[in-house]
């Protein structure tokens, strides 16, 4: 005896399933895009500020500051804000958002280095380092997350 799905019996709510799933799928592919470009930018960018940091007469205390993570973290803050600006105002695509949005700027920003670099800074004993990572980041990070909204609302 077959088992009968009433749900799929009816042609219209069958298309539009299928037309769901298939917007799923194309939304998880954009993430999954934009995160591939996302990963390696925050690479390269924390190497390149690392390399024109180092070896420059920095006080003791802020010589290990983590200012390759705390700068993608900024930009990265502002940049989601902005985009977050212009889509409220339906000035993007959602799968544009998607790939910008969550894919690039999810994986350009890191949460967890941000964490763990502030771990680091207070067992080397660098209290004022690991405090101002971690206050800079949280005050200027929202500051600029509500700056780029404001300013992609203008557009």
């Amino acid at each position: 005896m077959r088992i009968r799905n009433r749900m799929w019996e009816d042609s219209e709510l069958s298309d539009r399933a299928y037309r769901e799933r298939g917007r799923i799928l194309m939304t998880a592919l954009m993430v999954l895009l934009g995160g591939a470009l996302g990963a390696p930018a925050r690479m390269m960018l924390d190497r390149r500020i690392t390399a024109a940091l180092s070896g420059k007469d920095l006080a003791v205390w802020i010589k290990d500051f983590p200012f390759g993570t705390y700068f993608i973290n900024m930009s990265g803050s502002f940049l989601l804000g902005f985009l977050t600006g212009i889509s409220v105002k339906g000035h993007m695509p959602a799968l544009l958002l998607a790939f910008l949005g969550l894919g690039f700027c999810g994986a350009y920003t890191t949460f967890s280095t941000w964490s763990f670099e502030s771990v680091v800074l207070f067992k080397k004993r660098l209290y004022k380092a690991g405090f101002l990572n971690i206050f800079l980041s949280l005050i200027l990070g929202l500051i600029l997350a509500g700056v780029g909204i404001a300013l992609g609302e203008t557009i």
